[in-house]
């Protein structure tokens, strides 16, 4: 009987196990499972709840009234996949479920609407470009019948909000016809926390600016007087100065592009903690181009009322 009731007791704990990364209370949008493609964070921005603006082009060629529009990001599948849906003032609501597949690199959009309800879901294929953006594409003849494609793009994603168009495309893409438009901005009512939280990921773009414009002195000041940082086979460097000198020394390479994506930023009074995946490229000095990803954790922690790195840990991905 007592073997019984243990067995009983842990199957609940092991099935929560398995399932850490599906929503929740405390992440009601989910989270990113590790196990996943890294390209699951090309979708990070958007995920939580947003007050859009939704425009049609009618049949005259103007644009009809900006519909308002819910649209809702989430980690399904235990934090392998995402769902979004929305949920138009005009009653109309629609959704899709957002797979990377490793072997080809690109996203597959299956898209729903309640208008038609169709047997079989179309298809949009594509990914994220080197300017940030996601595009994605499904064919599509013109009325005349050209052949061409219907073109998806994510742009201008942050914490903020972000904007989507759908164009018609020829084959070239030398042709462009918008078609619908939406500007979404933030939905969720932001707490004190979540404007210390928008202070440190401003804090970690403008280290990675700085770290692509090769400026050691802003690098150095990104972290508080007492730092200390762990890179990869090598001692604990402690020290502002130390560690400005650290990253001077690993300069022999042009830095293309640099990004750091948090998956969780909590706080502790004057502290902070923040982990996630960091990705970039760079330029070797024969012009070879290599890019790279990895994982991080930083400890933040307030000096004179700005947030700086007190702790930062990282080590890289093999692909």
């Amino acid at each position: 009987m007592k073997s019984l009731l243990s067995f009983l007791l842990l199957v609940p704990m092991v099935l929560c196990a398995q399932f850490d990364y599906e929503p929740s209370e405390e992440h009601p949008f989910g989270l990113p499972n590790p196990e996943a493609p890294v390209e699951i964070l090309d979708f990070a921005p958007l995920i939580g709840e947003c007050n859009c603006k939704s425009t049609l082009r009618k049949a005259d060629q103007t644009w009809a009234e900006p519909v308002d529009m819910v649209w809702r990001f989430k980690y399904i599948m235990n934090g392998m996949a995402i769902q979004d849906e929305t949920l138009k003032e005009d009653g109309t609501y629609s959704g899709s479920i957002r797979q990377f597949n490793k072997d080809s690199t690109r996203w597959y959009v299956h898209y729903y609407s309640s208008l038609p309800t169709t047997t079989s879901l179309p298809v949009w294929k594509g990914g994220k470009t080197d300017d940030g953006n996601i595009v994605l594409y499904r064919e599509q003849k013109a009325p005349n019948g050209t052949d061409g494609f219907f073109r998806i793009t994510f742009s201008e994603m942050d914490d903020s909000g972000f904007k989507w168009v759908g164009e018609w495309v020829d084959k070239t893409e030398s042709f462009v016809f918008p078609t619908w438009k939406i500007d979404c901005s933030n939905g969720m009512k932001k707490s004190g926390q979540e404007t210390e939280k928008e202070k440190i990921i401003a804090a970690t773009k403008a280290f990675s600016k700085a770290y692509m414009d090769n400026d050691f002195e802003s690098i150095a000041q990104s972290y508080t007087t007492d730092a200390k940082i762990f890179p990869n086979n090598a001692d604990i460097i402690s020290g502002r100065e130390a560690i400005k000198e650290r990253w001077m020394s690993s300069s022999g390479t042009k830095i293309l592009h640099h990004e750091l994506t948090p998956l969780e930023i909590k706080f502790f009074g004057d502290y902070a903690h923040d982990y996630g995946y960091y990705q970039g490229k760079s330029e070797n000095k024969d012009g070879t181009v290599d890019h790279w990803k990895g994982k991080y954790v930083v400890i933040w922690k307030k000096e004179e009322g700005t947030w700086k790195m007190y702790l930062d840990i990282w080590n890289r991905i093999r692909d």
